[in-house]
């Protein structure tokens, strides 16, 4: 599924004005306020409304489809006086991964573009996470989304949580351990935008994930091309496919396994050093412990299949050594590598 991107309005979530105000003037506080380059004026908009979730889980047709028009990903913008991170960042965006919603009676695992920040308020102004949940409620509510939870996930929930969600994601996740997570949909015709907002007592956190399909970027490399590159060369490049974020082989890639297989049981003098590289997508500590544990799974793989370990090496180097351009998803996706050096 292809993210669109038209020249549609940009929702922007204005900061509460005037607190002070009363009567009538308090119904205006949570307006939305006129997107650039609209027609006509965006009507103030109700909070998303609170909804359970169905017997037996939660189920996407329950949610009405949105229409409205809507900007460039992530969609929302901050009241004034708060920033995405600790320091007026951007947050950050991943191209391609998950994050497990909670729904309200189970972890939804939803895969597609993904965007995780905390919310900071700047100098001079003060943190208030009623502001910024009224703010969140109508531009949601504005761009035809609905608030499909608002609870605490059981401690037995959270025990599940793998440790890419619980510390590689933890800005998406926040305090999920002591603070409900609010939890919303807006249902496109085409695709889904979740949204975890979960607040706390001095900051925030949020995370947004645009669902879209995972489209393979790995090649199969028979052995005798394997061998060609590797006696020409010095070493192949190879695209093993992982599980998003993760150092599982999905099964697509075991041909390629296969074919690693064959090139060293026909050469059986042959060593190579399994080398792992990520893109620059993440922070520089978790591609560098990424490409490690993907290029052993490498290994792992070739040991279990009855190549002498002694005959294989691995190490990660994380982004360390793009090939192509990161600005680019093509350039991310052959910046994701593994590379067979002759040893």
């Amino acid at each position: 599924m292809v993210v669109r991107k038209s020249g549609a309005v940009i929702l922007t979530v204005l900061a509460l004005a005037g607190c002070h105000k009363a009567g009538k003037d308090a119904q205006t506080e949570n307006a939305v306020a006129p997107a650039e380059n609209a027609a006509t004026p965006a009507a103030p908009a109700a909070p998303a409304p609170q909804v359970t979730p169905p017997a037996g889980g939660f189920a996407i047709d329950k949610i009405p489809v949105s229409t409205a028009p809507l900007g460039a990903f992530p969609y929302i913008g901050l009241p004034d006086g708060y920033a995405w991170g600790e320091h007026g960042g951007e947050g950050e965006t991943r191209d391609f991964d998950h994050f497990p919603f909670w729904t309200g009676s189970a972890l939804h695992d939803v895969e597609g573009k993904l965007f995780m920040s905390t919310i900071t308020s700047k100098t001079g102004k003060t943190y208030s996470a009623f502001e910024l949940q009224k703010n969140l409620d109508t531009v949601i509510a504005a761009a035809g989304g609905v608030k499909i939870t608002n609870s605490k996930i059981p401690r037995a929930i959270t025990e599940t949580l793998s440790e890419d969600v619980t510390v590689g994601k933890n800005s998406c996740l926040g305090d999920v351990y002591n603070v409900p997570a609010q939890v919303s949909v807006i249902r496109r015709p085409d695709r889904e935008i979740w949204i975890n907002y979960v607040p706390d007592s001095y900051s925030a956190s949020m995370c947004i994930v645009e669902t879209k399909p995972f489209v393979a970027t790995a090649k199969l490399l028979p052995a005798d091309a394997l061998k060609q590159a590797i006696y020409r060369s010095g070493k192949a490049v190879v695209h093993v496919n992982f599980a998003t974020d993760a150092t599982k082989i999905l099964p697509d890639s075991q041909s390629q396994i296969g074919a690693i297989v064959t090139l060293l049981k026909q050469n059986p003098t042959l060593k190579l050093a399994i080398n792992g590289y990520t893109d620059e997508t993440g922070s520089s500590s978790h591609n560098q412990t990424l490409s490690e544990g993907r290029a052993a799974s490498v290994k792992q793989a070739l040991v279990a299949a009855g190549i002498g370990s002694d005959r294989l090496t691995s190490k990660g180097f994380g982004a360390s050594a793009p090939v192509a351009d990161n600005s680019s998803e093509a350039g991310k996706a052959q910046n994701r590598r593994v590379e067979l050096v002759k040893i």
